[in-house]
């Protein structure tokens, strides 16, 4: 099976950065990272390939967010920059056995428990 846990979560200011981390046991073809605030739905920020080391990513991130993967110790990063109060959330990291349709939370089937970032004004 596969396991996800992530961690790096935590409060930062506007503008700040931090950087995710999920540790994914077993292989995977792609790593998606999720977000979900209160009363909002799950939204997709990042995903990546590890067939082709493709990566895409949301609109709302695009160029501040950095998604990463270090397939030898199965691991994905997210580097967060220049953060703001929206993307306030709980982040998950999660597993697909798919190489498509990377943004569609459906096509994961394992899920991290979850990493609180919180960017204050």
């Amino acid at each position: 099976q596969v396991h996800m846990v992530e961690s790096g979560g935590g409060l930062v200011q506007a503008g700040g950065s931090l950087r995710l981390s999920c540790a994914a046991s077993g292989r995977t073809a792609s790593i998606g990272w999720f977000r979900q605030a209160p009363g909002k739905e799950r939204e997709f920020v990042a995903a990546i390939v590890s067939s082709a080391d493709n990566t895409y990513y949301a609109d709302s991130v695009k160029g501040r967010f950095t998604i990463s993967r270090d397939n030898a110790k199965n691991t994905v990063a997210l580097q967060m920059n220049s953060l703001k109060p929206e993307d306030t959330a709980v982040y998950y990291c999660a597993a697909s056995t798919y190489s498509r349709g990377t943004e569609y939370s459906g096509n994961y089937h394992y899920w991290g428990q979850g990493t609180q970032v919180t960017v204050s004004s």
